[in-house]
C-alpha cells in the first residue's frame, strides 16, 4: 500500500477503507444507535384514534425505502456522504383506514384524528390531534393525505405523511353502489294493489314517493338525484325495492274481509293457464 492517501484511509478506517464513508457512523451515533432513532431496523409505533377503528395499529409503508449506491442496497441510517456528514432522510409514512359515514360523504366534514406515537429510541408515548378534512363525495378506497404528520425525519429530513384509506360505515337503511343508494320499501298489500303515496327516508330527510297500482314484490322505485355526490355537481340516484308485508295477526273482522276478497277476486296465482 504505497499510496500515502490510501495508507491514511487505512489507518483511519481499517480494512473496510475501500467502502469509504458507508462504514462510518454519523456524528452522535454510537454502539449501533442512530441519532434521533432506535437501533437499526427499529421504527416508531403509531396508533390512531378517531378513525372509527378501536385499537387499530397502523402499518408503515414508503418510509426508509432501501436505496442503491453502486448497485448495492444499504440502510440510509448507516450512510454518510464523502464529507462525513450524516445523510438527510425523510420520515416514515404511515397508513391506516378511516371509517366515513354516508352523511359525511354527502356533506363533507372535519374529523379530529389523534395519533399516539411510541418512540422506538426512548420508549416515550406522545399523542397529537389533527383536524382532517373529509372531502364531499369521497369514495371508498380513496386515500386522504395528511401532509407532514408522519414519522420525524432524520438529520434535518422532512417528516413523513399520514395516508388514510376511506371505508364507508355501514348504514342501517342504505347500501352503496357507486354513487347510488339501494334500500327497501315496506308496503301493505292494499298499497301494492291500489297504489299509494308513501314516505321514504333519505339521507337528507323524508320525501314522498308515489307507488303505482299493482306494484310487485321485488320491483324497484327510482328517485333521481337523492344518492351520493357523483362529481361535477351531480348526484347518484336512490332505489327502493318493494317488500310487501303480510299481517302476522288479524282480527275476526279482518279475517271475514280477506275471505270475502278471496271469493270475489279473479286473481288466482295457482289457476292453470
Amino acid at each position: 500500500m504505497s499510496n500515502p492517501e490510501s495508507r491514511r484511509k487505512f489507518d483511519q478506517l481499517g480494512a473496510d477503507w475501500r467502502t469509504g464513508a458507508q462504514s462510518r457512523q454519523p456524528p452522535g451515533q454510537t454502539g449501533g444507535q442512530s441519532a434521533g432513532r432506535g437501533t437499526r431496523g427499529e421504527k416508531d409505533e403509531f396508533q390512531f384514534e378517531g378513525t372509527g377503528f378501536s385499537d387499530f395499529f397502523e402499518q408503515f409503508f414508503g418510509g426508509r425505502a432501501s436505496r442503491s449506491r453502486g448497485g448495492s442496497p444499504f440502510d440510509a441510517q448507516e450512510f454518510a456522504n464523502s464529507h462525513g456528514e450524516p445523510e438527510v432522510e425523510r420520515g416514515q409514512d404511515i397508513q391506516g383506514d378511516i371509517l366515513i359515514t354516508l352523511d359525511e360523504v354527502l356533506k363533507g366534514a372535519m374529523r379530529a384524528i389523534s395519533v399516539r406515537r411510541t418512540n422506538a429510541r426512548t420508549g416515550r408515548e406522545e399523542t397529537e390531534t389533527y383536524q382532517v378534512r373529509i372531502p364531499k363525495g369521497v369514495q371508498a378506497g380513496q386515500t386522504i393525505r395528511v401532509s407532514g404528520k408522519g414519522g420525524e425525519g432524520l438529520n434535518g429530513g422532512g417528516a413523513g405523511d399520514i395516508y388514510l384509506r376511506v371505508r364507508y360505515a355501514q348504514h342501517p337503511d342504505w347500501q352503496v353502489r357507486g354513487a347510488d343508494l339501494m334500500g327497501h320499501l315496506e308496503l301493505a298489500p292494499w298499497e301494492a294493489v291500489l297504489g299509494a303515496t308513501v314516505p321514504v327516508k333519505t339521507l337528507e330527510g323524508s320525501i314522498s314517493v308515489k307507488v303505482p297500482a299493482g306494484f310487485q314484490q321485488g320491483h324497484k322505485l327510482r328517485v333521481q338525484g337523492k344518492g351520493l355526490p357523483a362529481g361535477a355537481g351531480k348526484r347518484g340516484d336512490l332505489y327502493v325495492e318493494a317488500s310487501i308485508q303480510v299481517p302476522f295477526r288479524i282480527s275476526k273482522e279482518d279475517e271475514l274481509l280477506w275471505k270475502q276478497l278471496a271469493k270475489q277476486s279473479p286473481f288466482n296465482p295457482r289457476k292453470p293457464s
